[in-house]
């Protein structure tokens, strides 16, 4: 587990991340989302130990991680800009992490090489941003750490990459014990893979929940009523966040239980009446609107 708290970090005059408390379980994929300068990179630094926080704590499974090689031996980080010796081959870096990971699996390293069609003793300078991606994501699943903290890592992959990562992520966790960290500034891009989300703007956690339980707990509704008084009727026992109205159809985003909405839209016979699944994108900006932000300028 992961638990970081009132991290502060600065950088001359610029406060990179100010006063961040996040939890992150072990075995559920955390996505830590934000614009640009939000501070994403450098919480991502400090929680693998890369830099020390000016105040507040930072513990990887109730342990200190900074300067730490015990704890930071558990952890593979992929920086937004990766690093890779000069003129190395994807072989001359496997080799190079197996000397830090005990763990390093080097047959299924070559193996999945193959599988993405990686040259393995090919320059990696040559290579495009989308295969230096995939490599680097082969290299932190074979080093078989137990963290494994990803900055923009779906970056530059094409939709049948992106998914194959996602594949690979999945079947990590199916397998062992693994916790995968990732940033984005795409909300669209963690929807199908994330546990739970956080947004960080202006270098502090906005907000950090689990997905499972926002989708489980606000929803679309549509509906249709006879009269404005069953309308009126049927929309006072609701907690609605927002409402949008075109014509007499009636779009409704309702927090509560989906079968007590509907059974209380239902008492007012309606014309017409639907349940809409949400995106996360739509459930983080009826959240965000909630606490007063507006997340479309923050994340989009």
């Amino acid at each position: 587990m992961i638990t970081a708290t009132n991290i502060h970090k600065k950088f001359d005059n610029i406060e990179a991340v100010k006063d961040i408390s996040v939890n992150i379980k072990n075995g559920e994929v955390f996505g830590l989302i934000g614009t640009n300068g939000a501070g994403k990179s450098t919480f991502l630094r400090i929680a693998c130990g890369v830099l020390k926080p000016d105040s507040g704590e930072i513990l990887v499974d109730g342990k200190s991680v900074y300067e730490n090689n015990e704890v930071k031996g558990e952890i593979f980080y992929i920086s937004d800009e990766q690093y890779f010796l000069p003129n190395a081959t994807p072989l001359d870096m496997a080799k190079f992490y197996s000397d830090y990971y005990a763990k390093f699996d080097m047959a299924r390293f070559t193996e999945m090489l193959d599988k993405f069609q990686l040259e393995k003793k090919r320059r990696i300078n040559t290579f495009s941003k989308g295969m230096k991606k995939q490599l680097s994501v082969l290299l932190g699943i074979c080093a078989n750490t137990r963290y494994m903290f990803c900055d923009e890592t779906f970056d530059g992959l094409d939709p049948v990459m992106r998914q194959a990562v996602k594949g690979i992520f999945a079947g990590e966790l199916a397998n062992r014990d693994f916790t995968p960290v990732i940033a984005s500034h795409n909300l669209r891009e963690l929807e199908d893979i994330c546990d739970s989300v956080g947004i960080l703007h202006q270098g502090g956690v906005l907000m950090q929940k689990d997905l499972e339980e926002m989708k489980l707990n606000i929803h679309n509704v549509q509906c249709v009523f006879q009269t404005p008084e069953d309308e009126a009727a049927a929309l006072s026992g609701l907690d609605i966040v927002k409402s949008e109205k075109r014509g007499s159809l009636i779009t409704l985003t309702v927090k509560g239980k989906i079968d007590e909405i509907m059974a209380a839209v239902n008492l007012h016979n309606p014309i017409f009446t639907e349940s809409i699944p949400l995106t996360l994108e739509e459930i983080f900006i009826s959240e965000t609107e909630v606490a007063g932000y507006d997340i479309k300028k923050l994340i989009f």
